[in-house]
């Protein structure tokens, strides 16, 4: 048995009992500089949420994802086709990216823009305690006899969760459908497009589920962060810490009678406030998610106490222990390297991308003979990123084979404006071209709009041997 629900075992976690079962978290709320910076940052990562896919640009979504046309839609400008590689690199950017700022900052992510964290602290909590009162009576509710008006209460709450979720869920949706395409299917039957309706459902289901009832859950057992965190950081990593040479020993622990009390009176303030349930003093923690609660609580009993603030705070191993904190080490510079190599690489390939591809495909009859004339019949298909306009001429490099061959399009210059087009075009020479039944041409493709040559392709013009 403890000496009461904040003392633990240093081997048991704040959100399991004795016996293993599930220990519902109430924490308090805090005031403090630390929250209303975090408050800001919150509303404005929930506005640039909810408001990014209504704004259009070129009048198309500011943001879109089409998995099922293979488009990316960014500022107005579309991608199509988008391939794989560029799917990694950008993966593999953010990833290195997230290890980088944690090696200088820790788990800062979790705390201050984590979808997980920003819902629930900024509109889950604040509806919780709108209708059902403070943590403190919450934990006396869920203690005491069950009443109607307490039913009555949650079950409005989980009817404004689920409102919340919806909401959450749907806007989700429109970054891949677009927002007023959604908004055109949610004002027809679900049957009619049964696909999405279900994906929504299914996705509106998981935020309430984790945002109204498995919260720190999430972060303690699902979540991959808090357990790779701690092969990214080291001692000179901005965490939140506890300074264990001022505030040791404390206010009636069994040391302090001897060698007199530190600055931390015991009062578990930053207990209570947690989100994850952890005591702070024990040091770093994979519970933690900086979310800074503890330093709020902790300055405010300072402050009554006529102590200076920082007992709790961010700062570093090295700098606890008096040594200088090293802002970018060893570490810290392989990660950003990384970043920017894969970063660096995806704007190769995708501008690589953004150029026009062209392949020429022959056609079944491999060629034609009339009068002496040989005519080989391709199938060209042309494709490029972006929203650009071309208009190309196809020209013969060598510009002495002009007299000798003719190259037949539908149209000159031949207009691109969508991503992807495909044309018939015709090559037409004189056998006494050939080289042993071939002959190699280089073919400049030639832009109106830039007026320039964009590219250049080879082509194997074909006919009999002899």
């Amino acid at each position: 048995m403890t000496t009461n629900r904040f003392e633990l075992d240093q081997e048991r976690i704040a959100t399991t009992d004795e016996q293993g079962h599930r220990v519902y978290l109430y924490p308090e709320d805090v005031k403090g500089v630390w929250k209303d910076r975090r408050t800001v940052v919150y509303w404005f990562l929930i506005g640039v949420y909810l408001i990014m896919p209504w704004i259009y640009v070129n009048h198309k979504p500011s943001l879109m994802i089409d998995i099922f046309k293979r488009e990316f839609t960014f500022m107005g400008s579309t991608f199509y086709g988008v391939e794989p590689i560029l799917f990694f690199l950008i993966v593999a950017f953010l990833l290195f990216f997230i290890a980088f700022m944690t090696s200088l900052f820790g788990r800062v992510w979790c705390g201050w823009a984590c979808p997980q964290t920003v819902f629930i602290q900024a509109l889950f909590l604040k509806i919780e305690t709108f209708i059902e009162g403070s943590a403190r009576e919450r934990r006396a509710q869920e203690k005491s006899p069950k009443t109607t008006r307490m039913y009555l209460k949650k079950f409005l709450k989980w009817i404004i969760f689920t409102i919340i979720s919806l909401h959450i869920a749907h806007t989700l949706v429109g970054y891949f459908t677009g927002p007023r395409e959604l908004f055109y299917i949610t004002m027809h039957s679900p049957a009619e497009h049964f696909g999405i309706f279900t994906a929504t459902m299914i996705i509106t289901s998981i935020f309430l589920l984790d945002f109204g009832w498995f919260r720190e859950q999430f972060c303690i057992i699902a979540c991959p962060y808090g357990r790779m965190q701690s092969v990214m950081m080291d001692e000179n990593s901005s965490i939140i810490m506890y300074d264990v040479k001022r505030g040791e020993p404390r206010r009636g622990s069994v040391n302090a009678t001897n060698t007199g009390e530190g600055d931390c009176i015991n009062c578990y303030n930053c207990v209570k406030v947690c989100p994850t349930g952890i005591d702070i003093r024990r040091g770093t923690q994979l519970e933690c998610i900086a979310c800074t609660n503890c330093i709020d609580a902790c300055d405010e009993i300072m402050i009554k106490i006529k102590k200076p603030k920082g007992l709790i705070r961010f700062g570093s191993e090295n700098e606890v222990n008096g040594l200088k904190r090293n802002l970018f080490t060893g570490r810290s510079m392989v990660y950003a390297t990384i970043s920017l190599v894969f970063i660096g690489a995806f704007i190769f390939f995708l501008n690589d991308s953004s150029k026009l591809d062209l392949i020429f495909i022959r056609g079944t009859d491999t060629y034609s003979l009339s009068d002496n004339e040989i005519t080989n019949r391709f199938a060209l298909k042309i494709t490029h990123q972006g929203d650009r306009t071309y208009k190309v001429k196809f020209n013969l490099k060598d510009q002495s084979l002009n007299s000798k061959i003719k190259i037949i399009t539908p149209q000159s210059p031949l207009e691109l404006s969508q991503h992807e087009k495909k044309i018939i075009i015709f090559f037409k020479f004189e056998k006494s071209l050939l080289e042993s039944g071939s002959k190699k041409i280089d073919i400049d493709v030639y832009d109106e709009v830039q007026n320039k040559i964009v590219t250049t392709k080879e082509v194997v013009l074909v006919g009999p041997t002899n």
